[in-house]
């Protein structure tokens, strides 16, 4: 199977069209319920999302409402899209190539930060008097977990992976896209490359304050070496690793919050996202 992986607001979306044009046959649909209605602008052409993006693991499949459980053999010519956490469960046996994306983390958040505006303006009138939107992780270090975590997963299980910028694929949609069908092994780049829409683009040259200068600067260098398409040596490596000791105490703070706010707040109905909707999602 080609996993499409990346954080939200990073690409992957597009990724996803670009791939289906090259020919290949996508798990997930490219509005699941609502989303046609709610946040459709915030990707005009589509998300193509399953409950896989969530993984490729024992709670995803077999499908937990109907059973249906695929094989690795029926999906190679598959494309789906699986956030980073989700890579990271995957059951290896279903990683056959990734395309990973990334985004510069300034992009990242206020384009983040836009989706969220667009969930909350979408939300019924029932949601609303049950009080403000659900509680969210700080877009900064999200981005951080989920790409430290990227780099983590691709050092220590070593599956074959195209990390690519989302400037460097805006700026010569061409060249990397041939790249990619030619490194994928099949596919038409021709009709892939006319999948790419810059004009969609809704985030340029942001600033933040939100991330202290230090982390800041190596949040940047991940993203330039990624860029630039330098190899991820040891001593990035050991940088990644000492900025994530300073910042995971502040991270598992977030998260357990988040968590226990999240439990607090558990009354069923729509939410914005279908984020563990079985019902609402699709079969294979």
């Amino acid at each position: 199977m080609i996993i499409v992986t990346g954080t939200k607001r990073s690409g992957t979306s597009m990724w996803m069209q670009i791939l289906i044009a090259a020919g290949f046959s996508p798990f997930g649909e490219a509005f699941p319920r609502t989303w046609d209605k709610t946040i459709k602008n915030a990707n005009p052409d589509g998300f193509y999302e399953s409950i896989l993006r969530r993984g490729i693991y024992w709670q995803t499949n077999p499908h937990p409402r109907t059973g249906d459980y695929f094989f690795p053999e029926q999906t190679e010519e598959h494309v789906v899209k699986v956030f980073i956490p989700g890579l990271v469960r995957t059951d290896r046996a279903f990683i056959g190539h990734v395309v990973a994306t990334m985004r510069p983390w300034r992009e990242y958040e206020a384009s983040l930060n836009r989706l969220y505006a667009m969930e909350d303006e979408s939300r019924t009138d029932e949601q609303k008097a049950m009080g403000t939107p659900p509680p969210r992780f700080a877009p900064v270090l999200e981005w951080w977990y989920e790409n430290f975590a990227l780099v983590r997963d691709i050092v220590t299980r070593r599956h074959r992976v195209h990390v690519q910028s989302y400037d460097g694929l805006l700026r010569d949609p061409e060249r990397v896209i041939h790249d990619t069908v030619k490194w994928l092994g099949r596919g038409d780049a021709e009709k892939a490359v006319l999948a790419v829409k810059p004009e969609n683009r809704t985030q340029k040259k942001v600033e933040s304050s939100s991330i202290e200068p230090e982390h800041a600067e190596v949040f940047d260098e991940l993203y330039r070496v990624v860029d630039e398409r330098h190899p991820i040596t040891g001593a990035l490596v050991a940088k990644l690793n000492e900025t994530n000791k300073v910042l995971a105490p502040r991270i598992g703070a977030a998260q357990r919050d988040l968590a226990n706010e999240m439990r607090r707040r558990r009354r069923g109905g729509p939410g914005g996202e279908p984020e563990d909707d079985s019902e609402g999602q699709p079969s294979w």
